[in-house]
């Protein structure tokens, strides 16, 4: 009787196309990386410790002499599951313990549509930073549009098209994403979503 868990990557500790990689990831063999070479270190595709790429995740950066900000930063314990796309072309921070369900896309870039050219493809693209903040979850199906920050401990429901910046511990769903309601104990004012009183919680757990 084997004891290998079926349908979870392996360990690396490099892989073609990442700049950094933290303790203990796991990416699929199927992941694919588009990229530009990054000359500076600050740009690029970094992993924190145990994040998680499974199968058929895309992730990509630009040419940062077209946008500055091109890159992608994962936090620790981010877990990415299959089929997911995820565009760092105007800057893609992720922070820790973000779970991105299947099929998500992350777009930090864009094509201008008014305007311009009558033909997008002569349009120029429009860049604009993503953040994601810890403890946020991205249901499956879901797309996050440029620009936007969706806050600490979100959750964005399942097929949302996100065009708006949503609020810490606010639950966002359709098309486009309407606020629903907050998490119940982390309403605005509860002291559950006071930033001091939630950085000493994670800091007493980490004692433990």
């Amino acid at each position: 009787m084997t004891t290998h868990l079926h349908g979870i990557p392996d360990f690396f500790s490099s892989y073609p196309g990442i700049d950094q990689i933290g303790e203990e990831c796991r990416i699929s063999q199927t992941v694919t990386i588009m990229r530009h070479p990054c000359p500076e270190p600050r740009i690029g595709i970094r992993l924190g410790n145990r994040v998680s790429l499974y199968e058929q995740v895309r992730l990509v950066i630009g040419d940062p002499a077209q946008h500055p900000d091109t890159g992608i930063s994962f936090g620790n314990d981010v877990i990415v599951n299959v089929g997911s796309y995820l565009s760092g072309e105007g800057g893609l921070d992720i922070g820790d313990e973000v779970l991105i369900g299947s099929h998500v896309h992350i777009l930090s870039a864009g094509h201008v549509i008014d305007g311009a050219d009558a033909s997008i493809w002569r349009n120029p693209i429009n860049y604009g930073k993503i953040t994601i903040g810890s403890g946020a979850w991205i249901a499956a199906g879901a797309t996050i549009l440029q620009g936007l920050t969706i806050g600490e401990g979100a959750v964005v429901g399942a097929g949302a098209i996100v065009t708006r910046s949503v609020p810490p511990y606010a639950i966002v769903a359709g098309n486009p994403a309407r606020l629903i309601r907050y998490r119940k104990g982390f309403e605005p004012g509860d002291e559950k979503s006071n930033p001091l009183s939630l950085f000493f919680a994670s800091f007493i757990r980490r004692l433990r």
